[in-house]
């Protein structure tokens, strides 16, 4: 009986250690102002890093360094916590035009031609409010659907995390 609890205490540690050891997380490398998903850590030519964890644009405007939206499920409405993020990014881009793309995903439930539309009405969602706040700016609209999750999982957590919208 003791040995039994002992082997379903060791297999849950060890499953717990592996699901941990999966994780990923993006931490700037301070040598080449990349992180460890690839991403470069600013958001254009003209931005400045002061030390805030904010990009500092040409005039003043500080530009926000959080490049992802995301949406509820089956969903492309923006939501309130998207909308101040994106004011951010459009107060930059007025200030420091810059061509955008905008690439919509979607989690894997639906079929692969639903996900791909539903990826672009996500992205034509923040091109639009983007567009509403006055950003001139060139704006490219790309829909991967659901082939670039950005957790490879299926569970609630990784379908939350790739329902998105990334600027790039």
């Amino acid at each position: 009986m003791l040995s039994k609890t002992i082997k379903t205490i060791l297999t849950i540690s060890a499953v717990t250690f592996f699901l941990s050891a999966c994780s990923t997380t993006s931490t700037p490398d301070s040598a080449t102002g990349s992180s460890t998903d690839g991403s470069s850590g600013t958001s254009g030519s003209s931005a400045t890093t002061d030390g805030s964890g904010k990009n500092s644009v040409n005039d003043g405007v500080v530009a926000p360094t959080a490049t992802v939206f995301y949406f509820d499920f089956d969903s492309s409405v923006l939501r309130t916590d998207s909308r101040a993020l994106l004011d951010a990014h459009a107060a930059a881009l007025k200030a420091s035009p810059r061509s955008v793309r905008l690439e919509g995903h979607a989690d894997e439930r639906g079929t692969r031609e639903y996900n791909i539309a539903l990826g672009e009405r996500r992205a034509q969602a923040v091109r639009a409010y983007l567009v509403s706040r006055g950003v001139t700016s060139p704006i490219e609209v790309v829909s991967y659907g659901e082939e670039s999750p950005a957790v490879d999982a299926s569970n609630e957590y990784a379908w939350q995390q790739n329902r998105r919208v990334e600027i790039k």
